[in-house]
């Protein structure tokens, strides 16, 4: 396996990881919603995805862990947190339904520190019941075979340090399409008027083979064509082009980016469960953001953290 260090090197320079977090609007609040509480924002949730890169970005002080660290102090507390993580790709959609989710370990190669590393938030099974209903029965059933991940726990331990709000992962059906995967995606839409922050954490760019053969060569460029997939992808986030989010594997540059889909999908839950003109914010695991003036569909702004 690589070590560490060229894993770090992998995340910050081949990839352009990026995300965007897109602020939801209030919606018609359904029949039965997620019950209150009064330590939580009663105001609409963020509707996040993000790139979750390399899991040492959860013990490591850099430019990507203190972007998080600060979007997270922004974030309104919310009630619950559902997390679509692209390490849960399996065949059917289930939902964690623990108490205590336990926090998965699932890589090789890195410090046992991190491997040492809990994330103790508790679990929310009114939630797991609430996306099962929701979902208009795509959701099979509550699991308890998984916990959370390195793709949601990773992101978390910026965002929540506390660790103390629940937390529900949603799997990825491997036997769906994109635009199947944005209709249930849309389903779980009202749960941002309930408290419920929904995360995406996956990747905009994620091709191992090609990034491990560049390190091998010392060749720490971003390809054209991961560039430019990232490039029309944020755009399209910004733009919330639904039509392009769910046919951009079918490109070139999308096959290239995305051998497999799992890393990609996030994006879709992110985009489907946000409301068209919501605020914007495509983030990278570096530098200073750049925020860019009103677009067609309403007042979006895009933070841009160069790679």
């Amino acid at each position: 396996m690589p070590p560490a260090t060229d894993r770090r090197r992998f995340v910050t320079a081949t990839l352009a990881l990026a995300g965007a977090a897109c602020a939801n609007e209030r919606r018609s609040e359904p029949e039965t919603a997620m019950p209150s509480s009064t330590s939580a924002s009663s105001a609409p949730q963020a509707v996040l995805f993000v790139g979750h890169g390399s899991p040492m970005n959860a013990i490591e002080d850099n430019p990507w862990s203190r972007a998080f660290r600060a979007l997270g102090r922004e974030l309104a507390r919310p009630k619950a947190i559902l997390s679509i993580s692209a390490h849960w790709f399996v065949r059917g959609s289930f939902v964690t339904a623990q108490e205590r989710p336990e926090t998965i370990h699932d890589f090789g190669g890195f410090p046992q520190a991190l491997f040492d590393l809990q994330y103790p938030a508790p679990g929310a099974p009114e939630l797991a019941r609430r996306v099962a209903e929701l979902s208009g029965g795509e959701v099979l059933r509550a699991s308890d075979d998984w916990g959370l991940d390195h793709g949601t726990w990773s992101v978390l331990q910026p965002l929540f340090p506390a660790a103390d709000v629940p937390v529900v992962q949603l799997s990825l059906d491997a036997q769906l399409s994109p635009a199947e995967h944005l209709l249930l995606a849309q389903r779980l839409a009202p749960l941002s008027a309930e408290g419920v922050l929904v995360l995406g954490s996956g990747n905009l760019v994620h091709n191992l083979r090609d990034a491990f053969g560049r390190m091998g060569t010392g060749d720490t460029s971003v390809p054209q064509w991961a560039a430019a997939f990232a490039r029309d992808l944020a755009k399209a986030c910004a733009q919330h082009d639904l039509e392009f989010v769910t046919r951009a594997l079918d490109s070139a540059d999308g096959r290239a980016s995305h051998p497999t889909p799992e890393h990609y999908l996030p994006v879709v839950y992110a985009l489907g469960a946000a409301r068209k003109g919501a605020e914007v914010f495509v983030v990278d695991a570096d530098g200073a953001v750049r925020v860019e003036g009103a677009r067609e569909n309403g007042d979006v702004r895009e933070g841009v953290f160069p790679g």
